[in-house]
């Protein structure tokens, strides 16, 4: 009787536990299981885009409205957060926080990225371009081509190039006409041992220095003078730290929009087309817009200033022209005889 009853319990209790098993799925929730390599399947995806500019200049608008599209284009599934002013991130330390993952979006000036692709200095030598219409060709053509594919070198997808606008000179020591005024002066630069040879080769001393250290080094003495946009030096307030101000248009200020690859690749396809869409539209944006403000903030400058503003003449700007003229064979070998014929070639099509 003990044994019928022992093997009874043995076979109710066998039955439970069958049906406990069997019916789990109903009544207690499992997670879904999703490819771990691939982001933007359910979930909202961020990315976090850093900057070292303010809000309110061409980048910083740009990387705002970029937030925007991508928002709508993607229906909420991607959110692009926007760090400006140098929140999380410095010059000199903004690409290595994106080539770790720390950040999945930056967008550098183009001396920066040379510490990393000296081949990129092309992009800033002296005069490389003569006109707005010869930096938007450089950058969807050839040049913007060659240099994006080298970013897979260094765990970096480029998405666009934005403009900021040509670079003028400003002084405290005193106005600059002509090369030789540069002689003695101290000028701030970017991280770039070309922009340092290009004031060093006219008798100037150069200091590099985050942008965002730019202001209290030109309000303390530090350096007499800098290079920059028109809306750079306007939404820093740079003229109200100096005297003189020269439109020399010797430099472009653009940025190169950059991803981390690794982060880039795990994004589903059909994310990474609408942030390309989003993206093109932007940089179209973008591009007028910088035109236009540097417009408006020039005009600002002239009404909130007592800078003394200065344009070169036809005979001036060939001067300037010709004593830089040394840098473009010094840097051949670095640069590449590629991207310099090309230049080279911009030049001449668009020489007015």
């Amino acid at each position: 009787m003990k044994s019928f009853l022992s093997v009874t319990v043995i076979v109710v209790l066998g039955l439970a536990i069958a049906i406990f098993i069997g019916f789990y799925p109903s009544f207690v929730q499992t997670p879904a299981v999703y490819d771990d390599e691939q982001i933007g399947f359910d979930e909202q995806t961020v990315i976090k885009f850093s900057h070292v500019v303010a809000e309110n200049t061409p980048k910083g608008l740009a990387a705002q409205e970029f937030a925007r599209l991508v928002q709508e284009k993607t229906k909420g599934r991607v959110k692009v957060e926007v760090y400006p002013n140098s929140i999380l991130y410095a010059e000199p330390d903004e690409i290595e926080a994106l080539q770790k993952g720390n950040v999945q979006m930056i967008a550098p000036s183009f001396p920066n990225m040379s510490e990393v692709l000296p081949s990129w200095m092309v992009l800033d030598l002296p005069y490389a371009f003569l006109t707005q219409e010869a930096a938007q060709e450089a950058f969807e053509g050839k040049i913007g081509k060659l240099l994006f594919e080298q970013l897979n070198q260094v765990n970096m997808v480029g998405l666009a190039y934005w403009s900021s606008g040509f670079k003028q000179l400003t002084s405290n020591k005193g106005p600059i006409l002509q090369p030789d005024d540069l002689k003695g002066q101290h000028l701030r630069t970017m991280r770039s041992t070309l922009l340092d040879a290009e004031f060093q080769l006219l008798g100037a001393k150069t200091t590099q220095m985050p942008f965002n250290l730019v202001y209290r080094g030109l309000e303390s003495g530090t350096v007499d003078g800098e290079e920059n946009s028109i809306t750079n030096i306007y939404s820093k307030k740079f003229f109200k730290v100096q005297k003189y101000l020269t439109l020399t248009n010797h430099g472009y200020l653009g940025y190169a929009v950059l991803m981390n690859r690794s982060f880039w690749q795990k994004l589903s396809p059909e994310i990474q087309l609408q942030i390309q869409q989003a993206m093109k539209e932007t940089t179209a944006w973008a591009y007028h817009n910088a035109i236009q403000m540097n417009d408006e903030q020039f005009e600002k400058i002239k009404l909130e200033s007592q800078l003394q503003i200065n344009s070169l003449t036809t005979e001036q700007l060939s001067e300037w022209m010709r004593a830089w003229e040394p840098i473009y064979p010094q840097y051949e070998s670095v640069i590449g005889t590629e991207l310099m014929d090309e230049i080279r070639r911009l030049r001449k099509k668009y020489m007015q």
